[in-house]
């Protein structure tokens, strides 16, 4: 899981920092405040890739989902880019959890079949 969630979170890292330069050219939003804010959310990004199997690191990632789409309301294309990194961040949660019990079985299986002496 955690191969495939960090996966997600770097692109998403490239999408923020992309998505922080088109809302600098927003009359209504300070230089500051946007790379204040997608600062904040592209550091968030690289720390989660460390934490995502601890507990809670799962829903730190929801809630950077779910603020990649609201970014929406700023940058309209994060509507859609948002609800595409969701559907990444659902399936590289659900796939590498998958991925991760099947090593387990396969771990275990290894383990009952080798001798018992070696």
């Amino acid at each position: 899981m955690r191969t495939l969630c960090s996966s997600t979170l770097v692109g998403e890292f490239f999408v923020i920092g992309f998505a922080a330069l088109v809302a600098m050219k927003d009359p209504d939003l300070s230089t500051g405040t946007v790379w204040l804010v997608s600062g904040i959310a592209m550091v968030l990004c690289v720390a989660l890739c460390g934490v995502i199997t601890r507990p809670g690191g799962v829903a730190l990632g929801w809630a950077l989902q779910i603020a990649l789409v609201a970014s929406g309301v700023f940058v309209p294309t994060m509507f859609f880019l948002g609800a595409v990194f969701g559907a990444l961040w659902w399936a590289s949660v659900h796939y590498g959890r998958k991925i991760d019990e099947a090593k387990a079985r396969f771990a275990a299986q290894r383990d009952e079949s080798s001798p018992s002496g070696a």
